[in-house]
């Protein structure tokens, strides 16, 4: 499976990220491409250790039931639920956003947020963060076509 703290996933998520413009439809979903990428920067922001959330009590509930379905080695569902601090009202700039995340991926060469609670997941293990912050990337690439 892949994990975001390998190069290469890296280089090719920043790739495909990179072909994205203001023209960009989604396939499914209500988010524009500009509310996509404030998005997922946000959630990468959480990722890395920049925003903190508790998880819900949803979550303590069902979060690692949840996980467990997320670390299969196929690409996400359409149409899941997000966290609602992760719903993108406005409109942002599309190329600034593009920037945002690409710098956020960076990150991961030195990632030290082994603490790392999800707001539905709960804890999560290095190993785990990196393969559902890669299927978090992949399945809203996804969902722009690319």
């Amino acid at each position: 499976m892949k994990t975001i703290f390998d190069r290469s996933t890296r280089e090719e998520l920043i790739g495909r990220i990179n072909s994205l413009d203001e023209n960009s439809t989604a396939q499914w979903g209500k988010m524009n491409v500009s509310q996509m990428l404030r998005h997922c920067t946000q959630w990468d922001e959480m990722a890395l250790g920049n925003r903190q959330y508790k998880q819900s009590f949803m979550g303590r509930l069902f979060g690692r039931l949840a996980l467990k379905s997320m670390l299969k080695d196929e690409p996400l569902k359409r149409n899941l639920p997000t966290v609602p601090a992760f719903i993108i009202k406005e409109s942002p700039d599309v190329a600034e956003e593009k920037s945002k995340w690409i710098a956020l991926l960076a990150q991961y060469e030195g990632f030290s947020n082994d603490g790392f609670i999800h707001p539905f997941f709960g804890p999560m293990t290095k190993e785990n963060t990196g393969y559902v912050v890669y299927k978090h990337s992949d399945h809203h690439l996804r969902q722009f076509g690319v």
